[in-house]
């Protein structure tokens, strides 16, 4: 039976002096606590026929559609999306936009991979025009499926940080990324030629773009190999002194057993791959750590004790062959770790995170665990604002909350509608729609309140200052 109950936060006044009131109108799911840790029942809000309404990208009040309206009798400006369920805009919460160009490349490990495709790649985003083309069409993808947040690697270049920040800012969208940081076992042509004029270069991008608008800045090592000591040490220290601006430490870890092996090697004197981060100052409650395939149990604790974020990437996982993402070490009830789903673009193998909830069930079969639903789209949505610490501003649809939205086809082909006449709630016809693994559910996608993506329009992708004309 699905829960109906009124959502988790009063409406919020109208701004007189504000903009216009818009409406959101249809089915309505959103996530309010973590089925993980509660009753599924009592974690998301359902309305079979509901009203999101809006205000200057700020969401003032949701609910039945009915009651909604009678609270705003002026409102005239409501889209009315049927056959369709309106979620919270879904959080990529680990992505490498810059392997755009090289998804779906062959390789028969992680480490010959990043060797053999990836690193030749990153080296091209020097040309600043190249990289202003690849965030573009990275934006459109992410948007045609629904992402509204993204937690982004770029690379070396400060070419790449400002590309993909600027083609943010077109959407107004909310995007976290940085400078990578890494100065040694890789090629010349990406690697930092002077590291602490790498750190000079992270911070001088930090300055620039972190809180501007709704760009976010992250210190980014790759990972502790491609880093040596001197950098690890001076990246905890930028870290730590811009964490409480709300600044992310974003790196991998534990992805492959080959990965750990390699760290042991380099830092032999450090007992675990997490301490080698924690060592060097880059473990704390802004910290979110991809992949974690592998992870011991004191490691699992030291993520819970300093309130960290982590990211499961299944399709990744599944095609390097890396490992098998543990969700429930990971929301063990005793220790639970703040967790969010990421598509790990170029390991992984399409955008979409609806697919990669697919994607995180079967990994979890193959351990006889399965994932439910309930948790599969919380993992999408208020999972991932968790991880990032945003809980309170994006991955729900509550009044307070910035207006960032999807809408799911629930008639997204012709066997998809047939199917979906079988499964009687909400939650059960999502799931459906997840494990069948389409690309084409999402068919509009709200940013701030505006429509930037509509598949519907002639122009599909339209810019937030395009859409105020």
């Amino acid at each position: 039976m699905e829960n109906t109950s009124n959502n988790h936060s009063a409406p919020i006044p109208v701004d007189p002096d504000g903009g216009k009131l818009s409406g959101v109108r249809g089915q309505i799911l959103t996530f309010k606590a973590d089925p993980f840790l509660h009753d599924e029942k009592e974690c998301y809000d359902y309305y079979a026929d509901g009203l999101v309404v809006v205000q200057d990208g700020v969401i003032l009040d949701v609910g039945d559609y009915a009651e909604v309206q009678a609270r705003y009798p002026g409102l005239d400006d409501v889209e009315h999306h049927e056959d369709a369920v309106i979620m919270p805009g879904f959080v990529d919460a680990h992505v490498h936009y810059v392997q755009s160009p090289m998804i779906g490349s062959f390789g028969d490990s992680l480490l010959s991979w990043l060797n053999q495709y990836t690193f030749p790649t990153e080296s091209k985003f020097c040309d600043k025009a190249f990289a202003d083309k690849v965030a573009c069409i990275f934006f459109k993808e992410i948007l045609e499926q629904g992402t509204t947040t993204a937690n982004v690697f770029s690379t070396t270049f400060a070419e790449s940080v400002d590309a993909l920040f600027e083609e943010s800012e077109r959407y107004n969208a909310r995007t976290i990324t940085g400078k990578v940081l890494q100065d040694r076992n890789l090629p010349d042509s990406l690697r930092d030629p002077d590291t602490r004029e790498s750190i000079v270069i992270a911070e001088r991008l930090l300055r620039k773009w972190h809180h501007r608008g709704r760009q976010l800045y992250a210190v980014i090592p790759r990972f502790a190999p491609t880093s040596t000591p001197e950098q690890l040490q001076l990246a905890g220290e930028l870290y730590q002194r811009y964490k409480d601006q709300g600044v992310y430490m974003h790196t991998h870890l534990d992805e492959v057993q080959s990965e750990i092996d390699w760290v042991t090697q380099l830092f032999p004197e450090i007992p675990n791959y997490t301490e080698v981060y924690r060592h060097f100052g880059l473990v704390d409650r802004m910290s979110v750590f991809a992949h974690c395939c592998i992870v011991r149990p004191e490691e699992w604790q030291i993520l819970h004790d300093a309130d960290c974020g982590i990211v499961h990437c299944p399709s990744s996982n599944l095609f390097l062959g890396d490992g098998e993402f543990k969700f429930w070490e990971a929301k063990e009830e005793s220790r639970p770790v703040r967790t969010g789903m990421g598509t790990d673009v170029g390991g992984g193998t399409n955008f979409s995170i609806l697919r990669q909830v697919g994607e995180a069930y079967k990994v979890g079969m193959l351990q006889q665990r399965g994932l439910s639903p309930v948790r599969s789209l919380y993992l999408a949505t208020r999972g991932g604002a968790e991880t990032l610490h945003l809980e309170h501003t994006i991955g729900s649809i509550a009044p307070g909350y910035e207006a960032d939205m999807a809408v799911i086809d629930l008639k997204p082909s012709y066997f998809a509608a047939w199917r979906l006449q079988f499964s009687d709630d909400i939650i059960s016809k999502l799931f459906v729609l997840t494990t069948l693994g389409l690309n084409n559910l999402n068919k509009a996608t709200y940013v701030a309140g505006r429509k930037v993506y509509d598949r519907s329009r002639e122009r599909k992708w339209l810019y937030a200052a395009d859409l105020e004309k």
